[in-house]
């Protein structure tokens, strides 16, 4: 495929169905890849503030949600059901997204190891990504999310067994209490993974120093 970025311009592209946008290095590769997944509300644009914290010479992909927002963006299930997600919520968007990353799409791409970023929803999609197809994925970084409904069901035979994982949390958070963040460190780590969590007194987003640590989990996985 040819070198998709303009300068440090992603550039927009849709495979399969799904829209992304995707910044990737000249060269035949194996490149590490970078699944961006935004939050609810958010699209392929949102993603890329974390880009500047991820190491370089890497393929960076933010693919945009399959389900409009009637509040405006996307979501990565079909409506906000009463409470929260459960796992099966998220399977249209991990089937698709199995989908479009092919390596008939990203020949360069090392698709055997991505790597996960995912914010708020997108967190819960990326642990929902991981444990349902753990053979794919090399690290995972949780910012303000949640584990989905159901999770507690797939821990048994420790699918994510050695995979490192990072967690970010604020106290203040009003959206996704830090409650949650807790409970599913828990359920990630019975899973097999090997969790290392970074909790500030801030709300809804990630705090320098968290997101200093996430830059440093990047670069030792």
């Amino acid at each position: 495929m040819e070198n998709l970025t303009e300068g440090n311009k992603p550039k927009q592209l849709e495979i399969g169905g799904m829209v992304f946008q995707a910044k990737i290095p000249a060269g035949e590769g194996p490149h590490p890849v970078f699944l961006m997944l935004h939050g609810w509300t958010g699209d392929e644009n949102s993603m890329w503030i974390f880009s500047s914290r991820l190491p370089t010479a890497t393929i960076q992909l933010t693919p945009r949600g399959l389900f409009e927002s009637p509040w405006g963006g996307y979501g990565w299930y079909p409506k906000l059901p009463q409470g929260w997600p459960k796992v099966d919520d998220f399977q249209p968007a991990i089937n698709q997204i199995g989908q479009a990353l092919k390596p008939e799409y990203f020949p360069s791409a090392d698709l055997k190891s991505i790597r996960l970023v995912g914010f708020s929803q997108g967190a819960a999609l990326a642990y929902s990504l991981a444990i349902t197809k753990p053979e794919k994925i090399k690290a995972v970084a949780g910012l303000s999310g949640f584990v989905p409904e159901g999770m507690e069901a797939l821990v048994e035979e420790k699918p994510l067994d050695g995979k490192q994982i990072f967690v970010t949390h604020g106290t203040k958070d009003q959206l996704v209490p830090v409650e949650k963040a807790r409970q599913g460190i828990a359920i990630l780590q019975r899973a097999g993974g090997i969790v290392s969590y970074c909790e500030e007194d801030v709300g809804h987003k990630l705090s320098a120093s968290c997101f200093r640590n996430m830059q440093i989990f990047f670069q030792n996985n």
